[in-house]
């Protein structure tokens, strides 16, 4: 995999950052491997339930030490933990780091609930610690040039959002489908990316109404408690006056692997990601005016790795609590909304 690039300069460091690495399957990895290619940052410490994904991590990174747990990892002196287990998980893990005084690098979701994400959010305010999840497509080179152009005000007043991500496949784990494990179906796998989009693209305005429907095997879902979401679709009403649409799926017969746009449309323009043949990792993002078009962004792009290497070169340059992460329990109240909790 090619370097990653991060969004904050390097400064002057005196070591490299110690850090554990908590859940080494694909994904864990991945992070791992887009952190270790900064230079600011050694793997100190691996864990992982399975000893397969931990010796695949281990080729990545040779002089770390294999610990058994997290608790074993905090009494190493870390600097971070970057954590990549099942989302019931997140918050415990994330608030025992921080409350460790060590910063966190989290998947989605932070946590099951806003009240779990509020929880980790006020941990790492208190211990004054860089708290980041691993948000990516805002990484993404097409969604970066549409938040400019965007919060530039070129497209004017913009008005609607429309956002999809249809999984094919679906995730192959069975925590996924278990809702006290997992927290919700495929609106708290994919949705949060969307949601987090919208909101991020128009700098977090309120959200004054949201409605949701959620099917399970094409039923709709209902109260049923046993079940997660595998479709859903959400309209939000935004206090600027906007109208946020989006749809989400896992296992959706859409013709190929994935169907995955973000586009917003203004009184002046619009703007779109848009994935590639079907594609999980390649996008274009275009500039719409009437009838014609711009291209902004095209592949190929490594993205993949950048919300974390971002993490860890800020972590490098002393950065500590950040306001901005209060925004994380933002979107994890529109997720509630949508489940009508």
């Amino acid at each position: 995999m090619s370097a990653v690039r991060s969004e904050a300069p390097l400064a002057a460091q005196t070591r490299r950052l110690r850090l554990g690495f908590l859940g080494t399957g694909w994904i864990g990895r991945h992070r791992m491997q887009a952190i270790l290619e900064t230079g600011v940052a050694e793997a100190a410490a691996i864990a992982d339930a399975s000893p397969g994904m931990a010796a695949e991590a281990a080729k990545l990174a040779p002089g770390a030490r294999h610990v058994d747990s997290l608790d074993a990892m905090l009494a190493m002196e870390l600097d971070g933990v970057v954590i990549a287990t099942p989302s019931a998980l997140h918050a415990e893990q994330s608030i025992r780091a921080l409350e460790h005084g060590v910063a966190v690098f989290c998947q989605k979701p932070l946590g099951r609930t806003a009240a779990e994400a509020r929880a980790v959010v006020e941990a790492a305010r208190k211990a004054d610690r860089l708290l980041a999840v691993d948000l990516s497509y805002r990484f993404t080179e097409g969604m970066r040039r549409i938040r400019e152009i965007a919060q530039s005000g070129e497209l004017g007043r913009i008005y609607a959002v429309d956002l999809v991500f249809h999984n094919a496949y679906g995730p192959d784990k069975p925590w996924f489908y278990d809702p006290a494990l997992s927290g919700g179906g495929c609106v708290m796998d994919l949705g949060v990316h969307l949601v987090d989009l919208a909101l991020w693209v128009l700098d977090f305005p309120g959200v004054a109404k949201v409605s949701g429907s959620l099917f399970a095997g094409g039923e709709p879902l209902g109260g049923r408690p046993d079940k997660v979401e595998d479709y859903a679709v959400a309209t939000l009403a935004l206090e600027s006056g906007a109208a946020v649409q989006l749809a989400c799926s896992w296992r959706l017969q859409a013709g190929c692997d994935a169907v995955i746009s973000a586009a917003f449309y203004g009184t002046e323009g619009g703007a779109a990601l848009r994935n590639v043949a079907g594609s999980f990792y390649d996008f274009t993002a275009e500039r719409y005016r009437g009838t014609a078009r711009e291209t902004l962004a095209s592949p190929p792009d490594a993205w993949g790795g950048r919300a974390a290497a971002d993490w860890a070169t800020r972590l490098a340059n002393g950065a500590r609590f950040d306001a901005g992460a209060e925004r994380l329990v933002a979107v994890s109240e529109v997720l509630d909304r949508i489940y009508g909790r």
